[in-house]
């Protein structure tokens, strides 16, 4: 068999042929959008964008599937891109070593994508991408937090304003509410955040100072999978 004829199989070549000329673009290439590439992949889509500025870390072997001990301080996307080509070598990648944010967000043009993918971990950053991508009329899904949960079986579909028990999804929602932004679909977990007071302490910092959750590949992981899927059926089905 081919490549693909097993997704053929299932979702039938016209389908198969939607996905191979769609173009998603996935901002943040790790724990949670490093499966959201490899899905995509893998599922068919023929044009994947990937936006992150950071390199791989010891750190991130616990969970990310592009970290490996060949590939620390490797930088995320030109990992990712070397992964997927190897994956299906007709695919078209498209790198951005950037961290995207407000202040540079004028220099990509979101319009030219079919769906967005928002796996980064900063509010700023996410309200921007989903502000910008309802202007230009691309659909978008956003990841909430999966640090501190250790339960995949909690992770949920929704939109935005259905969602509960996620810190980040409230703040989220407080933040669209205020731009009258409604409509946005979100994959989260009503987990309780399994940080306490005295990890906290003690957990790891980044760059910024900013506390780094605990966290396992479990809920990331699959974070990453029903993004990708929720992608994938919506570019043939809608």
């Amino acid at each position: 068999m081919q490549s693909f004829d097993r997704v053929k199989l299932l979702i039938g070549q016209e389908n198969l042929q939607i996905l191979k000329s769609s173009s998603v673009a996935v901002f943040g290439i790790g724990g949670v959008g490093g499966y959201v590439v490899e899905a995509l992949a893998r599922s068919g889509v023929g044009k994947i964008a990937l936006f992150d500025n950071d390199t791989v870390a010891k750190s991130n072997l616990n969970r990310q599937i592009i970290a490996t001990t060949s590939t620390i301080e490797k930088d995320k996307v030109e990992v990712a891109k070397e992964r997927l080509l190897s994956i299906n070598p007709n695919i078209e990648i498209e790198c951005h070593k950037v961290f995207y944010l407000p202040e540079n967000a004028d220099e990509f043009d979101l319009g030219k994508y079919d769906y967005i993918v928002d796996a980064v971990d900063t509010v700023s950053a996410k309200i921007e991408l989903i502000v910008r991508a309802k202007k230009a009329g691309v659909k978008v899904i956003s990841c909430m937090g999966t640090g501190g949960k250790t339960d995949p079986t909690r992770l949920k579909v929704a939109d935005i304003e259905k969602t509960s028990g996620c810190p980040l999804a409230r703040v989220m929602r407080r933040e669209l509410k205020q731009r009258n932004i409604k409509g946005i679909k979100v994959v989260f977990s009503d987990e309780p955040n399994h940080l306490d007071q005295t990890q906290s302490e003690f957990a790891e910092k980044k760059a910024t100072g900013r506390t780094v959750p605990p966290s396992m590949i479990f809920v990331p992981a699959t974070a990453g999978l029903l993004l990708a899927r929720e992608v994938v059926f919506s570019l043939i089905n809608d």
